[in-house]
């Protein structure tokens, strides 16, 4: 017998059945079974729906971004004490606005929207604050519908990246998903497993839960094979066995056991896999809208596994990727002893995907979310066809949510004329709705306490653990001559010169004098701001290449460049930088070499960087996955054991990762790292060797006493 809830309510009433209290959410005065806590939420929501009219089916389809009223610069265009965003932007006045976007209290009760996406970053009481303003006014509506909020990662440490690292800093901060992978593998190097991955899920659900933000659209299960993909840094990296235990991991510690109302329900992304890029470039934009799979069996036995491991752990959902998989450079590919036919259009829209390999081979018992924009952007293979053709393409294939458009026109459109059944609409509410339901947020999970989120994310134990995972995630790369750990008697009468570089200039003056603060707090080296005085050189090394919505003139730059000239796709030449201050980080080199000085540089892996630029200019190299600095300085003064290791194989040069004038790249889009030998041309490695001789695969990392 369940237990009577906490219920709250503020525009409805409470009303008393057998000495029981339930909402009376859509003011009739009885207790339907909707309002029923009793029963199951299968029940519950399938009452619901046969209460709805189709316009609210419609809005429940539709997941959009929504932003706070604190970041709605004129407060008049704000309610509920400025809390809420009323704000209306009109059709193309920015990026997102591909539709006209009305003010909240609109979209709640006049479009039926009850999925929002959270992108801004305030404080905990606030996001709180926000959640509850919009579930008073759903609350007030025909049928007292709660809002489900979800967001991106918001525990990671990342220069913010809309659509992956929206937030950052005010949860609890661990190192890039590929440092927590980092981290972990390191772990099981020394015969240990994956349990930082469960205490990092473990912390963050905790601190989610208590602002009200109940679904996460992560993590990205896909397994890195094409090094030049740009969104390489929101993966767990390269290793398929790995990552689906991650992934495995992080289900069960956000949702727990079973979904319930202190769960964070999941979206895994990007099925069936977004890393088997044609030479890097991604779907984000047309030129990388394929996925290409020119390896027998490289389907099944690389991109899948970890899918396979989110529905045996009961994720609540799954996005698939916009990509199409392509015919033409493909080989047949096989799942469970059967041949996959490849529908060119993207997966979204693909119905044996998602219903055939997804629902009946993998038993996925979830709803199907769309990434972001597929009906207006994104809508690869369907580009010929209208608004309402798309959506009625994507839920016919078995997509249940469509996400980031309020365009309930061309959906409603495409349920007038008979295009999508309202049998399938109510399949799509009922899937949704039970997560609700499951989720308490018709029950005593409606309302949250700003004050309780405040207390829980300030938990020192929370921060103290993500601290712990960046010193874990540091890898050494090479340490020629044991120039670390940089101990006291080795630094003994001898100054230490930081400094940061960026492809940024401005970017590198700021990051260098957090670095130095950070260095002078810990207190463990004698400084200099003079590196033509210092002994002992930290360089910090942060590269980036390319962007999340633009494909770049030629292929991604993985060297560490300055004003590289380039050959684009079209033949014409461009300058590409990836790292700004290359000649001044050369002068830093040779100044401290010339006085018999080491250097101990850092690079921060986003992406598989190629590292014949640097690497011998190196006396002692690490690899970073945006770590805290302070912690990577910790490890070099050996404070800390290193024992993080590379969650990617590293390409030698650009070689190993060229193209032909075909189009096909000498080494397998589809093949991870650490396979990719198998199929290299005779005479070519694909892992980058030091000169010291060290090999920069898949699980190196060294540590400093053997």
């Amino acid at each position: 017998m369940k237990q009577q809830p906490e219920l709250q309510v503020r525009k409805k009433k409470l009303i008393e059945v057998d000495g029981l209290q339930f909402k009376d959410l859509n003011n009739d005065g009885k207790l339907n079974p909707y309002e029923d806590w009793r029963l199951s939420p299968e029940e519950r929501a399938k009452n619901l729906v046969s209460l709805m009219t189709m316009d609210e089916k419609v809005g429940m389809m539709l997941i959009n971004s929504r932003r706070m009223g604190l970041s709605q610069e004129d407060k008049e265009k704000t309610s509920h004490d400025g809390v809420l965003d009323e704000g209306i932007v009109e059709k193309g006045e920015n990026i997102f606005a591909i539709n006209k976007i009305y003010g909240t209290t609109h979209t709640i009760e006049k479009m039926n929207l009850r999925h929002f996406i959270l992108r801004d970053n305030y404080s905990p009481a606030e996001m709180a604050e926000w959640i509850n303003a919009m579930n008073e006014v759903a609350e007030g509506t025909r049928l007292g519908i709660p809002v489900l909020i979800t967001s991106n990662s918001r525990n990671e440490h990342a220069e913010p990246v809309f659509g992956m690292n929206d937030a950052s800093g005010i949860f609890s901060t661990w190192p890039g998903t590929l440092g927590l992978a980092a981290a972990a593998k390191g772990d099981i190097k020394n015969g240990k497993d994956a349990s930082l991955i469960s205490q990092f899920a473990r912390i963050a659900r905790k601190e989610w839960d208590a602002t009200g933000i109940r679904k996460g659209y992560m993590y990205m299960a896909d397994v890195v094979t094409d090094p030049r993909w740009q969104r390489t840094y929101g993966t767990f990296g390269e290793d398929p066995e790995f990552i689906a235990d991650a992934i495995g991991r992080i289900i069960d510690e956000f949702q727990g056991e079973e979904l319930g109302k202190h769960s964070i329900a999941m979206t895994t992304k990007h099925f069936p896999g977004g890393g088997a890029r044609e030479n890097g470039f991604d779907p984000h934009y047309e030129e990388g809208k394929w996925n290409l799979y020119p390896t027998p069996g490289s389907l099944e036995k690389y991109h899948l596994p970890p899918f396979r491991a989110a529905v045996e752990h009961g994720t609540s959902s799954i996005m698939p990727y916009y990509s199409i998989p392509s015919v033409k450079k493909s080989v047949v590919q096989e799942f469970e002893g059967e041949d996959i036919p490849f529908e060119e259009v993207g997966f979204t829209f693909n119905h044996y995907f998602l219903n055939k390999i997804l629902r009946e081979e993998l038993g996925f018992k979830g709803y199907v979310n769309s990434d972001s924009g597929i009906i207006n952007k994104m809508s690869w293979g369907m580009e010929d066809k209208t608004e309402a053709e798309r959506f009625a393409k994507a839920v016919n294939a078995g997509t249940d949510i469509v996400a980031d458009t309020n365009d309930i026109e061309n959906l409603k459109l495409a349920v007038d004329k008979g295009w999508i059944s309202e049998k399938r609409i109510d399949e799509a509410n009922v899937r949704l709705l039970t997560e609700m339901f499951t989720l308490g947020l018709f029950d005593d999970r409606t309302y949250n306490e700003p004050e309780q989120a405040t207390k829980v994310i300030s938990t020192p134990e929370h921060w103290d653990a993500a601290y712990e995972a960046h010193k874990k995630s540091v890898t050494v790369l090479k340490n020629s001559e044991q120039t670390l750990p940089l101990t006291a008697d080795k630094l003994d009468g001898k100054k230490v010169y930081v400094e940061v570089f960026h492809k940024e200039s401005e970017k590198a003056a700021s990051f260098t004098e957090k670095a130095r603060k950070e260095a002078n707090e810990l207190g463990l080296f004698t400084m200099t701001d003079n590196y033509e005085e210092a002994d002992t050189a930290i360089l910090f090394l942060q590269p980036k290449s390319g962007a999340y919505f633009n494909a770049t003139p030629g292929l991604l730059e993985l060297e560490l460049c300055e004003d590289k000239i380039n050959t684009a796709l079209d033949g014409e030449l461009y300058r590409e930088t990836t790292l700004s201050g290359m000649d001044h980080l050369k002068e830093v080199a040779d100044s401290i070499h010339h006085r018999g000085g080491k250097v101990i540089m850092s690079v921060n892996f986003v992406l598989p960087w190629i590292l014949g630029n640097v690497e011998p200019m190196a006396d002692a190299l690490v690899a970073g996955y945006d770590t805290f600095f302070n912690a990577q300085m910790e490890v070099m003064a050996g404070n800390y054991q290193p024992t993080g290791v590379l969650p990617l194989t590293l390409p030698a040069s650009e070689e190993v990762i060229a193209v032909y004038q075909n189009g096909d790249c000498i080494s397998r889009n589809d093949v991870p790292g650490y396979d990719k030998d198998k199929y290299m041309p005779e005479g070519l490695s694909y892992a980058y060797k030091d000169s010291d001789g060290n090999v920069y695969k898949l699980g190196h990392g060294l540590s400093y006493y053997y």
